[in-house]
């Protein structure tokens, strides 16, 4: 007899939304199916999958030990979220080749399907950094008699809400600054700035609203700008790498002596970018707006208000109810901004003046609004981020 061969070994999983990727939360479970396409008829001894997750940091420091000698010094952590086994075909054990107990499979496509939920608890959110990562994978191997296993793995993305709808994330950000130049023994006026934003929490393809005054009082021409920096910080053996990286900016106006600006909601839009990662002990993603004033020949007069990127966006009836946000399964990775709701009828529309005099001479009762609740979902489509590099960050 001639055996088959194997054509094909993929992984494939079953979708939970409208843009064909895998994207996951805590709690979820995640289906698929391994797909073995075989040309003619093959014996198998088993079929496994091995789902994985972690968060995995790696970086080198090359130190001095003396004038001739010099050692590298490496820096490594993981912490593991996921790790799920489980046999599609045949049996645990594959140390011997023995002709007993094989599964044939005949020549065509054939498909497997596997299914397993993720912790409850709170996972890390799929990240690429510079010295890191955060990656779920899952990994199917097919065993056959006197042959090499045929190995296939795919990863899914696994994201932690992060609902901006929260007191902290809806509070205002803002602050003020000046600083008075020297040069030599003569004083110049001071330069001020003082800015606002309308809150903390943003999520990706929201512009954030920048409300600031800028005074120069100095003797030079002086700039203006604003920018939007991501810290990656990375953790392992009680050392620490941060990398910060630019993700927007803009400029304002160049600003002659004696003069004042004033940003009345100056916008700048926030790309697609990974949602903070703040929960995970070896790496963490923040952002910041850096709103400052360039000045020539001296250090930038800054002011620095965190921010948080978020996953569930801003609601117009407030934070979104839990029972909604877990029947939506929802990622920055495919959707599209929502409409405004329409305004409410005026009063004179729905009470005419009749019913308006007679409810003088009663109690007014309470009444029930009967209707539905609309649930306003963001969705935005993610595409990979810039490759991650670290940058000047203006002083």
């Amino acid at each position: 007899m001639v055996l088959g061969k194997v054509k094909s070994f993929t992984v494939s999983y079953d979708c939970l939304n409208d843009s064909n990727v895998a994207v996951f939360s805590s709690g979820d479970c995640v289906s698929g199916r391994v797909i073995v396409e075989v040309t003619g008829e093959i014996r198998v001894k088993s079929l496994k999958i091995h789902a994985k997750g972690f968060a995995k940091v790696r970086w080198t420091e090359s130190r001095n030990a003396g004038s001739n000698t010099a050692y590298t010094q490496n820096y490594t952590e993981e912490v593991e979220y996921l790790n799920h086994k489980d046999v599609l075909i045949g049996h645990e054990r594959d140390d011997d080749n023995s002709e007993e107990g094989l599964t044939t499979i005949h020549s065509g496509r054939h498909e497997y399907a596997f299914s397993l939920e993720l912790p409850q608890t709170p996972l890390a959110t799929s990240f690429e950094g510079k010295h890191g990562s955060v990656r779920y994978w899952v990994k199917a191997e097919l065993h056959r008699p006197w042959l090499l296993p045929i190995k296939t793995k795919k990863e899914f993305t696994v994201f932690e809400h992060i609902d901006i709808n929260t007191p902290l994330l809806l509070s205002p950000q803002a602050g003020t600054k000046d600083k008075t130049l020297c040069c030599w023994f003569c004083t110049s006026g001071p330069i001020s700035l003082s800015a606002k934003i309308e809150r903390k929490g943003y999520t990706p393809g929201e512009s954030i609203q920048i409300f600031a005054e800028i005074e120069n009082c100095s003797s030079r021409m002086v700039v203006p700008k604003a920018a939007i920096y991501q810290t990656q910080t990375f953790y392992a053996k009680g050392k620490m790498k941060e990398v910060k990286q630019l993700v927007a900016n803009l400029r304002g106006e160049s600003l002659s002596s004696g003069k004042t600006e004033t940003w009345s909601g100056k916008m700048l839009k926030i790309p697609p970018v990974s949602p903070s990662i703040l929960d995970c002990s070896i790496i963490r993603v923040e952002y910041s707006l850096m709103v400052y004033v360039d000045i020539p020949g001296a250090i930038n007069l800054s002011l620095n208000l965190p921010l948080v990127i978020g996953t569930i966006p801003l609601h117009p009836f407030g934070s979104r109810t839990s029972s909604v946000s877990s029947q939506c399964s929802m990622s920055w990775l495919g959707m599209g901004l929502p409409e405004r709701p329409e305004a409410p009828p005026s009063y004179a529309q729905i009470v005419t003046e009749e019913q308006r005099q007679s409810s003088l001479d009663v109690p007014a009762a309470r009444e029930g609004m009967d209707g539905p609740l609309f649930a306003y979902i963001h969705e935005f489509r993610f595409q990979p981020p810039p490759l991650y590099s670290e940058v000047r960050i203006p002083t």
